[in-house]
């Protein structure tokens, strides 16, 4: 939490300074090159997802030598996967030219940078791919600890560059240096806390032979990163093309207050992935439930608290940050705010069913893909932005509100669906209660966020403080779950 809030300022300080010394269309066209980058690590067929589930049981049970032979076998495909995406981007560079005509910025820049980016993200292919085991292990907060600390470093040195050099070209080659020294300390701490870790990516061939399940279970995940990275990762790319690259940077701004916002919550809740994990080896399903309602009841609070204070307080915000020119249609933070409430609620049923290792439903990935596609293509060429979160949302509600929960109690736990839609609608009406409430209450505040910053602040504790009073009131007297959430806190705070 001292790195996110550390982080928080620094991101906000120098989106700012970058915004006014660089230039709004070299910030859009950073956001574009890592959003084409995302399409080629699509490469890796979610094979870090499964490699993750594997290694939830020798973990478990302290077996060092099945734990060396996962990572060696890791080892050896992501040097392929890695090979793989220097050459698909190399293909697609050839084509800037043409993807690029319209850019003011020099197409010397544009190689420098992307090369410069694609460098940094191959490092987690032939060298990092390691850190997987501090995720499975419980101890992801080692990664995010170390990486924060060579960002923070990074952005201050950025922000000195920036504003005094205003150089494009020296402000891509700080991004890639510090890749590098990110790559030097995370191996370092891996090998510190793991001295015995011996990989040996040569066996990879040979030990494929002894993990079918890995090739089976990676087929059926690759689909669903298709899906995801469409869903979530290519808004800026739409944006580019449907738009303007000018948007993409405009579009940037409210996402980076809404990821700064959901990783302070993922900086408490960051590591439940590896423990559910953890939870459903152990194989006791009374135990499995009662974690799985006391989680979805978190999440559900949290994803409240997202929605209520992104729509109350974003704009004024940005008002004063970057000012109000960079304000964008209301009705795109109304369907953004939508969105993220579907999001975050699923964290629940997403991280039991990885757990649970249920990845058979490929179906259900296509049938979102072709949704979100469809959708975004029509409406998108229509009406822009708000078009491409129409194509998010559409495609969410069939599959993720409705089909996954299907598919985690079917298959998962074994038991009624209708289990999970008597306790879950308890919280969606927890939810909407709370935020209509708030926004009705907030209406009398005799304070204009608009007015000043200190205003602002003001403001935004005011609501939250009456936003968070009706929803903990509402979430501790109705929703399943809540008083064990109570309980357990209660012994963490005790230990």
């Amino acid at each position: 939490m001292l790195f996110y809030f550390l982080s928080l300022f620094l991101t906000f300080f120098s989106r700012k300074i970058f915004l006014d010394n660089l230039g709004a269309e070299f910030i859009g066209l950073t956001g574009t090159l890592y959003n084409i980058l995302g399409f080629l690590n699509l490469s890796e067929l979610g094979i870090s997802a499964c490699i993750g589930y594997f290694l939830f049981k020798p973990i478990q049970t302290n077996n060092r030598e099945e734990i060396q032979n996962i990572l060696s076998l890791l080892g050896y495909l992501y040097n392929w996967i890695g090979s793989i995406i220097f050459l698909g981007a190399f293909i697609i560079s050839l084509f800037f030219p043409l993807i690029f005509s319209n850019a003011e910025l020099n197409h010397g820049l544009i190689y420098f940078a992307f090369y410069s980016f694609l460098g940094s993200s191959l490092i987690g292919y032939f060298i990092n791919y390691r850190q997987i085991l501090l995720s499975a292990d419980q101890k992801n907060y080692l990664v995010a600890i170390y990486y924060q600390s060579a960002k923070l470093v990074k952005l201050g040195l950025q922000i000195y560059l920036a504003y005094y050099y205003k150089n494009l070209y020296v402000w891509v080659a700080v991004e890639f240096l510090f890749g590098i020294i990110g790559c030097i300390i995370l191996n370092w701490k891996i090998n510190k806390e793991y001295p015995w870790l011996r990989v040996n990516k040569k066996q990879g061939k040979t030990l494929l032979k002894q993990y079918p399940e890995i090739i089976t279970k990676t087929k059926q995940v690759f689909i669903h990163k298709i899906k995801d990275f469409v869903l979530v990762k290519s808004d800026e790319l739409f944006i580019f093309l449907f738009v303007s690259l000018k948007m993409v940077a405009y579009y940037g701004n409210y996402m980076i207050i809404i990821s700064k916002l959901i990783s302070m919550f993922s900086a408490v809740t960051g590591s439940v992935g590896a423990s559910v994990g953890n939870l459903v080896a152990e194989g006791n399903k009374e135990h499995m439930l009662k974690v799985f309602w006391e989680y979805t009841t978190i999440q559900h609070t949290i994803a409240a608290t997202l929605t209520f204070s992104l729509y109350a307080f974003l704009e004024p915000f940005v008002s004063h940050w970057l000012g109000s020119e960079y304000i964008m249609d209301n009705r795109i933070l109304i369907l953004l705010v939508i969105y993220i409430y579907i999001t975050n609620s699923r964290n629940s049923v997403d991280s039991f069913n990885y757990a649970h290792g249920l990845y058979a439903d490929v179906w259900s990935a296509w049938a979102e893909l072709i949704i979100n596609v469809s959708v975004t293509i029509i409406c998108g060429l229509k009406w822009g932005i708000i078009g491409i979160l129409l194509g998010k949302i559409a495609s969410l509600i069939p599959i993720v509100v409705i089909w996954k929960p299907y598919y985690l109690f079917s298959s998962g736990f074994k038991e009624s669906v209708w289990i999970y839609w008597k306790g879950v609608l308890r919280n969606y009406a927890i939810s909407a209660f709370a935020i209509g409430t708030s926004l009705y209450f907030i209406q009398f505040v005799p304070i204009s966020p608009y007015h000043t910053i200190g205003d602002w602040v003001v403001y935004s504790a005011i609501g939250m403080i009456i936003f968070l009073t009706i929803e903990l009131s509402a979430t501790l007297l109705f929703a399943k779950g809540a008083k064990d959430s109570l309980v357990r806190l209660k012994s963490i705070k005790k230990r």
